[in-house]
């Protein structure tokens, strides 16, 4: 049982769960969302987590199906992390993918009929899809799986604000006393993402260029396996001192996005520096690696610069938990 767990990479999945109920805690604490009528806060809370669980399983099958088309690879990679095949039988792994895979696109289907969307049907079905074609085919292109992999991070919060949008009322009333604005609920999609959904995009952008990041890094690292199945990822297509310098560009990147979107998302001052301390931790971890990435580096320092971006998402993560103790 312990090697399943190690396969589906729980710490990463303990990160997206996080995620979600950071946006959760972001709306119906900070910004006062409410379940709308019909739906007490009980049902409400039972159908998020629904909705939690069915995206970790999803994860948690990406997970799975990957290592399982990446065996002959990681025997070069990570020969000591090779689980499937060694603790775990081939066919295991294939059941516990459709298995996971199978109890996640039921959720979705009764999300779906509950709140009568076809929303969670199709987000489910694109983000299955696209990990299985990832695990055999983009992963190997240059770039391509990289900004797919990273897409499918930032539709969390996305997938949120779809929920938050079926699901809940806004009351306005603690944003006004910040920004002045009209305390109307816009039922339209696009004026909840342009009003009330700038949270999300900044969550979203911030997973994206993180993600993208961690996966240009991953890839040098492994690059020596990547070589034995004929992948085309860009370590191997520009070197390892270009791809640094991409990475390092994409982390510069986030700073200047980052704070434009969270000033602009927030009911706090600019001024109040001390509600921005985990951003500007993350910042920071972000602009420090993207510095020692134009240097040279054994490859196994990049394993840390890896483990450093998870501590800038968490950073990220927390930061609405953060602002209610502190409010």
């Amino acid at each position: 049982m312990i090697h399943f767990f190690k396969l589906i990479r729980p710490l990463n999945l303990a990160i997206i769960a996080l995620t979600m109920y950071s946006m959760r805690f972001f709306y119906y604490q900070l910004a006062y969302l409410k379940p709308t009528v019909g739906h007490d806060v009980w049902h409400e809370r039972i159908d998020f987590f629904l909705l939690v669980l069915s995206t970790v399983l999803i994860a948690a099958a990406g997970n799975i199906i990957n290592d399982y088309f990446d065996v002959k690879a990681d025997r070069i990679n990570r020969p000591d992390r090779l689980i499937i095949g060694k603790h775990i039988k081939s066919g295991w792994a294939i059941m516990s993918h459709w298995l996971l895979n199978g109890i996640a696109f039921s959720i979705s289907i009764y999300l779906s009929f509950r709140y009568n969307t076809f929303w969670y049907v199709f987000v489910h079905l694109i983000s299955i899809n696209t990990l299985w074609f990832y695990s055999i085919w983009l992963k190997r292109k240059m770039l391509i799986g990289n900004i797919f992999i990273a897409l499918l991070t930032a539709m969390v919060p996305i997938l949120c604000g779809i929920h938050f949008y079926l699901t809940g009322t806004l009351d306005r009333s603690y944003f006004d006393q910040f920004t002045n604005q009209d305390s109307i609920y816009f039922s339209n999609w696009i004026y909840f993402m342009a009003e009330d959904g700038r949270f999300i995009i900044a969550m979203s952008i911030f997973a994206f260029i993180l993600n993208v990041s961690r996966e240009i890094i991953k890839d040098i690292q492994d690059i020596e396996g990547d070589q034995l199945i004929h992948a085309k990822t860009l370590p191997m297509v520009v070197g390892n001192k270009k791809s640094g310098y991409i990475t390092s560009f994409l982390l510069l990147t986030f700073p200047s996005l980052s704070l434009v979107l969270y000033f602009s998302s927030v009911p706090f001052s600019m001024y109040d520096f001390f509600f921005f301390l985990p951003l500007l931790f993350a910042i920071l971890f972000s602009i420090m690696i993207s510095i020692f990435l134009l240097g040279k580096h054994e490859i196994k320092i990049f394993r840390l610069f890896d483990r450093s971006l998870k501590l800038a998402m968490l950073f990220g993560v927390i930061i609405p938990y953060y602002w209610y103790f502190f409010n």
